[in-house]
């Protein structure tokens, strides 16, 4: 079969890889980037990274869809709580009402500081409850 000739500029470093290859499979360096360009150029190349985006995106989507049904068991979580502590929890008399408001302010500063500790520190109370739950 003949074989058309081509002239082919690589870079020197990327040449004297070639070249190393070449000596170290004993095979002339045409038989290399012919073997190079047919693998790139096959049309098996293409389905074989279509299946690798396909298991990544496939890896993504189940990632997110986690995301989804913790971001959803944390709203409920929450709504619950809010709906049960509004329906059992009485309503302050007026005179009260400055007191509880200023104690409130300053326990909330206290949660907040508390909740960036504890995210700076990675440590989150679903962790210690998956913790507490692992036998031992």
């Amino acid at each position: 079969m003949k074989k058309e000739r081509l002239n082919v500029y690589f870079d020197p470093s990327l040449s004297a890889e070639l070249d190393v290859l070449a000596a170290r499979r004993k095979v002339s360096k045409s038989q290399i980037v012919e073997a190079a360009l047919a693998s790139f150029l096959s049309p098996d190349g293409a389905d074989q990274r279509e299946a690798a985006i396909v298991r990544r995106l496939d890896r993504l989507t189940r990632a997110v869809e986690r995301l989804e049904r913790d971001q959803s068991i944390g709203n409920e979580a929450v709504a619950l709580f809010v709906k049960f502590w509004l329906t059992t929890t009485p309503p302050l008399p007026d005179d009260m009402r400055e007191a509880a408001q200023a104690s409130g302010k300053e326990r909330y500063g206290g949660f907040l500081e508390t909740l960036g500790r504890r995210l700076a520190k990675g440590r989150t109370l679903t962790k210690e409850v998956s913790e507490d739950r692992t036998p031992r």
